[in-house]
C-alpha cells in the first residue's frame, strides 16, 4: 500500500465530485470525511460530537485544515494539506453564550477561502453547519449545499490501495474473531467476550468499534440487543456484528454466530443457521455490476414468512472507512425507502442476514464483506462459518 498514492486518489475523487456538482470547495467536519479527503486524523470519536476540527477542500489544489488547539503538528508532511490553522469552535461546549460571536469569526475565514476558490459569490458544500454559521455565510453571499452526497459518491469506488487497507483491517478483525471463538466458554459474560475483539483491534493498531452488537441465548432474538453482563451458558447461540474500524481507518464489518458448547446444537439452531447461510449464498450469487439497486433487491432471497418480520434492516450496504452508501433495501421496502443507484466494479459491500422467528427465542446473524468485480464478487471476509451449526 502506497500512502501518498492512496491520499492522492481519495482527494482526487472528492474534487472530481465537487466539480461535477458545481462546487468550488467543501467544508468538512465529519472526521471520516476529513480523513478521506486529506489523510489527516485526530480524535475521531470525540470529534463526531464536538465540532472542533474541520477543513476546507477546494475543487482544485490542496486543503486548508483547521485543527484543535495544539494539534497542528499532526498534519506535518501531508502533501494534501497546504496550511493548518487553529479551529474556531462555535459549538456550545466550546463557545457557550458566545456561540454567535465565534460563528461569525468561523464564517469570516470560510468566506475568505470560498472566495479565493470561487470568486465573489462562491458555491460550496458543507457536511455539517450550525445555524449561526449558515446565516453568516448566506449574508456574505456564499451559496451552501450538502457535502454528504459528494463524499458518499466519492468514497463508493475503491482504489487498489484502499482495498489493501481494508484487507489489513479484516485480517485484524478475523484475528480477534478467532480469539473470541477460542475463549468462548460457559460462564463468560457477553461483555468479556466482546472485549477480546476490542483488545485485539487496539493492540494491532486498529482504532475503534462502532457498536456493541453481541448477544447470547434468548437475547439473540430480536436482533440489535447490545452486549451486557449476561453470563453465556452451554447450548447458547452467540451472535455478533464487528462494526470495527481497524488499521488505516478502514472498516471490517463481519457477522458470525457461534455455538457455545459443550453439547450439540439443537435442530432449531441448525435450521436457523442453514436459512441464514442460504440467504447469504443466494444474495452473493445475485450480486453483479451493472444492476440497479432496485434490480438487485428484487433478485434477493425471499425470506420465509415466519422470519420476515424480524428481517435485517437491509440486504446489503456499502462499506469503506465506515458503513456508507449505498443501502440496498428489501424488495418490500423499496416504495418507502428505495433510491436510485447502480452497483459498480470496485465497490465494497456487506451482504447481510438475520434469521429469527417473531415467536422465537434465538436468532442467527451472518454478514460477508465483499469486493465487486467486473463479473461478480470476491470475498474479503474469510472467517469460516460454524461447522457445528451446519446440518
Amino acid at each position: 500500500m502506497d500512502p501518498v498514492r492512496l491520499r492522492a486518489y481519495r482527494l482526487g475523487r472528492v474534487q472530481e465530485q465537487l466539480k461535477a456538482e458545481g462546487y468550488c470547495g467543501a467544508v468538512l467536519f465529519d472526521p471520516i470525511n476529513l480523513r478521506y479527503a486529506t489523510g489527516s486524523r485526530n480524535m475521531a470519536v470525540w470529534l463526531l460530537h464536538n465540532a472542533a476540527r474541520y477543513g476546507f477542500v477546494p475543487a482544485s489544489g490542496r486543503a486548508v485544515l483547521f485543527d484543535f488547539h495544539g494539534c497542528g503538528h499532526l498534519s506535518d508532511g501531508l502533501e494534501t494539506v497546504a496550511e493548518v490553522r487553529p479551529a474556531i469552535g462555535s459549538y456550545y461546549f466550546s463557545a457557550g453564550s458566545r456561540a454567535e460571536e465565534q460563528a461569525k469569526r468561523w464564517a469570516a475565514e470560510i468566506v475568505e477561502l470560498a472566495r479565493r476558490a470561487g470568486g465573489r459569490r462562491p458555491r460550496i458544500a458543507i457536511d455539517r453547519v450550525d445555524l449561526f454559521g449558515l446565516r453568516f455565510l448566506a449574508e456574505a453571499g456564499v451559496e451552501v449545499g450538502d457535502a454528504q452526497p459528494v463524499l458518499e459518491q466519492a468514497r463508493a469506488i475503491k482504489s487498489a490501495d484502499e482495498i489493501e487497507c481494508m484487507r489489513r483491517a479484516i485480517a485484524v478483525c478475523e484475528t480477534g474473531i478467532a480469539a473470541m471463538r477460542e475463549q468462548l466458554r460457559p460462564g463468560l459474560t457477553e461483555n468479556a467476550l466482546w472485549a477480546i475483539l476490542h483488545e485485539t483491534n487496539i493492540r494491532m493498531d486498529g482504532e475503534w468499534i462502532e457498536t456493541r452488537l453481541l448477544a447470547s441465548g434468548h437475547r439473540t432474538n430480536p436482533w440489535f440487543q447490545e452486549c451486557s453482563d449476561r453470563v453465556i451458558a452451554a447450548g447458547d447461540l452467540v451472535a455478533f456484528d464487528t462494526d470495527m474500524i481497524g488499521p488505516h481507518g478502514y472498516c471490517a464489518d463481519i457477522s458470525r454466530t457461534f455455538f457455545c458448547g459443550p453439547g450439540r446444537p439443537t435442530a432449531e439452531q441448525q435450521t436457523l443457521y442453514a436459512l441464514a447461510l442460504e440467504q447469504i449464498a443466494h444474495n452473493l450469487d445475485q450480486l453483479k455490476p451493472g444492476l440497479t439497486l432496485s434490480e438487485y433487491s428484487r433478485r434477493c432471497w425471499t425470506i420465509p414468512e415466519r422470519y420476515a418480520p424480524n428481517k435485517y434492516s437491509c440486504v446489503a450496504h456499502g462499506v469503506g472507512m465506515c458503513d456508507e452508501w449505498p443501502a440496498v433495501y428489501h424488495a418490500d421496502q423499496l416504495a418507502e425507502w428505495g433510491y436510485p443507484g447502480v452497483i459498480e466494479p470496485n465497490m465494497t459491500l456487506c451482504v447481510e442476514s438475520y434469521i429469527g422467528a417473531v415467536d422465537g427465542r434465538q436468532g442467527v446473524k451472518l454478514e460477508q464483506q465483499v469486493l465487486v468485480t467486473e463479473t461478480g464478487t470476491v470475498p474479503l471476509s474469510r472467517y469460516p462459518f460454524e461447522s457445528e451449526l451446519m446440518q
